[in-house]
């Protein structure tokens, strides 16, 4: 057998969120809110997923929606990219669906609660080790809850969830496994066909039973979460690039001055230094011709590779020629 990732958007709907997904979404609540403790015993999707209507990437932030026991409202997402202020679109979802209970002049009253379910294929809380954060409102000192509690937050960070198959005892450590395992199995797990609604959440996902368009849709959800990811990832990269050449720059030019500094030192004394030994070969030339005539190029080259020092020396020795074998005497001396 092959498996669709039930972390795609595309999956997620059909294996959670279709008509005869019932029994599968209350297994799964009752495992990752309520400790597997059967609390929820009867619910209704709001908006089944329909194949005929999955296209692309989601168009909406809830990815499944439902009515449970107690009449709440439990909204559910699965988010696999990290992206910028979703901390913050989690909880404008939950309070636009508590909010969107009341239609005018309704009283406050008929407010129900509502329970936000978000697993994350990231990390978002790395300051604590645990899969499953709950959230909710309690006094800030005495840590009492706020009177009715109406609204409450749940995250599954899959990247913290480390259990090999032979680890998982309970209903929720086998629903957290198939969220994040399932694209890597070849068969159906035998202590997960013990749990009636497992072994269906599989069968929902083996490929072999999805219709051509549904198969695409799948694809082409893949296809443009992996450029997405392939988007982020780069940006990242080139933000950190740019900080650490921000970071290193002012470091780097305090490190580099006294180099620079003496570079520069010693390009100017180059430079000086060439500008004498030009300024005195000229000068010399000059003297011997007048002293003994034209110079040949031999001797002008060999001039030329005379040092600062021996340029000076030559300078005070012209006036004393006679004639050019005194110079060549000169030269060969230098040597």
């Amino acid at each position: 057998m092959k498996f669709i990732s039930p972390k795609t958007d595309f999956a997620f709907k059909k294996i959670f969120g279709s008509t005869d997904s019932q029994d599968i979404l209350i297994s799964f609540l009752n495992a990752l809110i309520y400790a597997g403790e059967p609390i929820i015993q009867d619910l209704q999707i709001i908006d089944p997923y329909s194949a005929a209507t999955v296209s692309g990437l989601k168009d909406s932030y809830l990815d499944v929606k439902a009515r449970i026991t107690g009449n709440k409202t439990v909204i559910i997402e699965m988010q696999v990219l990290n992206v910028a202020a979703f901390e913050k679109r989690v909880i404008y979802n939950l309070a636009k669906t508590y909010a969107n209970q009341l239609k005018i002049r309704e009283g406050y009253p008929r407010l129900q609660p509502v329970i936000a379910l978000t697993i994350t294929d990231f990390e978002m809380f790395k300051e604590q080790p645990d899969v499953i954060s709950h959230f909710v409102f309690k006094e800030k000192d005495k840590l009492f809850d706020y009177p009715h509690l109406q609204v409450e937050m749940f995250f599954v960070e899959l990247p913290k969830f480390k259990k090999q198959l032979d680890e998982l005892t309970t209903l929720t450590d086998k629903w957290i496994y198939f969220l994040k395992n399932t694209p890597d199995l070849e068969t159906i797990p035998a202590t997960m066909e013990t749990v009636p609604e497992l072994e269906k959440a599989f069968q929902i996902a083996n490929e072999a039973n999805l219709s051509l368009k549904e198969f695409e849709d799948m694809e082409a959800q893949e296809m443009a979460i992996e450029e997405q990811r392939g988007i982020i990832t780069r940006g990242v990269e080139e933000g950190l690039e740019r900080a650490l050449e921000q970071a290193l720059e002012p470091a780097l030019e305090r490190a580099l001055e006294p180099a620079r500094i003496q570079a520069m030192q010693e390009g100017i004394q180059a430079g000086r230094q060439e500008g004498i030994q030009a300024g005195q070969r000229v000068l010399i030339l000059r003297l011997l011709e007048r002293r003994v005539g034209a110079v040949n190029p031999d001797v002008v080259s060999r001039i030329g590779e005379l040092s600062v020092e021996q340029l000076e020396s030559l300078v005070e020795e012209v006036v004393g020629f006679s004639s050019l074998s005194d110079l060549m005497v000169w030269l060969d001396r230098a040597e």
